[in-house]
């Protein structure tokens, strides 16, 4: 709801604009650079009718800020450039609740010790979004994990997780310590092996697969991540198997005093969140 909300206003705010300067004379290249698009982009956009918002009074307000920010940028010229933008979005809910966003992005690059914070907090967010409704029965019964790296992390010691494993305590996931930075080396290690061969991927989550009597269902698990698009693969025992360009969802079938496990990877820990929900409800709705 959001973010089509969202789309549909910037793809109209970029029309206009192009257009504006466009007819102020522009080359596409000059307003591709501008906008941070592509030339190409840039001629599609103009080429499309305006984008629709549904409400005149929305087109209205975002067709006359497209007109008062081509206008200042006509005047600077092209080569200008962007070096800090403030946002502000108010949402107004049902039930006289509200939400307000003031932010500034300033395009800087965070230093090491500021994205290694900034990691760690992603971390507790994503924590806190798991729903034990829809995920409680697919929770190892040793706790699951929840760890993620920066990009070109090359050791343990840079990958951070949950101290203790994140486990069920009277029917609601519990984590007893803070996330921290080279504390579970069996998820970390795995993460890493993934990371090598796929360097988008970030962040990886343990859950239990769904099992039969002879041991893991994985025709169950092959046919979910082909209806969602998710590659499948095999880890045994936290080793990655073969080698590939993009990994989604790993198979260890366990063995004698070894749990099996279905890791889940992701390019954040927000996106491996959804990615849980979305796989897990797969996976026990197939199974059914």
């Amino acid at each position: 709801m959001l973010g089509d909300i969202g789309d549909k206003w910037l793809e109209r705010l970029h029309q206009h604009v192009a257009k504006d300067l466009r007819t102020k004379g522009w080359s596409q290249n000059d307003i591709a650079d501008v906008m941070g698009s592509t030339q190409s982009t840039i001629s599609r956009q103009m080429q499309k009718s305006p984008r629709e918002l549904g409400a005149t009074a929305d087109e209205a307000t975002i067709d006359s800020w497209g007109h008062e920010l081509s206008q200042a940028l006509a005047s600077m010229g092209p080569g200008s450039q962007v070096i800090r933008q403030r946002v502000i979005v108010e949402f107004q809910f049902t039930g006289n609740h509200t939400l307000r966003f003031d932010k500034t992005l300033t395009g800087l690059d965070l230093d090491a010790g500021q994205e290694q914070r900034a990691l760690l907090r992603r971390l507790e967010w994503a924590a806190g979004r798991l729903d034990v409704k829809r995920i409680g029965h697919a929770i190892p019964a040793v706790g699951l994990n929840i760890a993620s790296c920066t990009h070109g992390a090359f050791t343990t010691d840079e990958v951070a997780a949950f101290p203790g494993r994140i486990t069920m305590v009277d029917g609601a996931l519990r984590h007893h310590e803070t996330p921290s930075f080279g504390t579970s080396k069996h998820l970390a290690s795995l993460l890493l092996q993934v990371h090598a061969q796929d360097e988008g991927k970030v962040a990886a989550l343990n859950i239990r697969p769904p099992l039969l009597d002879q041991g893991v269902d994985i025709e169950t698990i092959k046919k979910s991540c082909e209806h969602l698009g998710y590659t499948f693969g095999y880890a045994p025992k936290g080793t990655l198997e073969g080698k590939t360009t993009k990994h989604d969802v790993l198979l260890d079938e366990g063995a004698f005093g070894w749990e099996p496990s279905l890791y889940i990877l992701a390019h954040n820990p927000l996106e491996l969140i959804d990615r849980t929900h979305q796989i897990v409800g797969a996976l026990w709705g197939a199974a059914a």
